[in-house]
């Protein structure tokens, strides 16, 4: 992928929404940011998007929700899920699910960057 890639965040928590495009386009990626799941699958975006970086726990439908039913609706987008709330077992279940990366709240530049480098990477 160019560094002009679509990288969707989706995340319940304000701050996130607004902190983290910022990130990604200092990165090089383009970014929008969607307060709820259900926001997202709703939205254009959604055909437009090489990565979703997504919030585990959110009201509503939740990251790993969101996860199944871009599955059923035929969509392969690459997801690197971000918590606050992870205990030792949620990173691993979540990449056996099929994320490219679990990050736990608050991560680095360097995680994330990693991350999105792995999941946008050609196949």
């Amino acid at each position: 992928m160019t560094s002009k890639s679509l990288v969707s965040v989706v995340d319940d928590d304000q701050s996130v929404r607004e902190s983290l495009p910022d990130l990604l386009r200092e990165l090089g990626y383009s970014s929008r940011s969607f307060s709820s799941a259900e926001e997202f699958l709703t939205s254009d975006t959604l055909y437009k998007t090489h990565c979703l970086i997504l919030d585990v726990a959110m009201p509503g439908m939740s990251g790993p929700e969101l996860q199944k039913e871009l599955k059923r609706l035929g969509f392969h987008i690459p997801i690197v899920f971000i918590t606050a709330h992870g205990d030792a077992s949620a990173r691993p279940r979540l990449i056996n699910q099929g994320a490219i990366e679990c990050l736990f709240k608050p991560f680095s530049e360097q995680s994330l960057l990693d991350a999105l480098h792995a999941a946008l990477r050609p196949n």
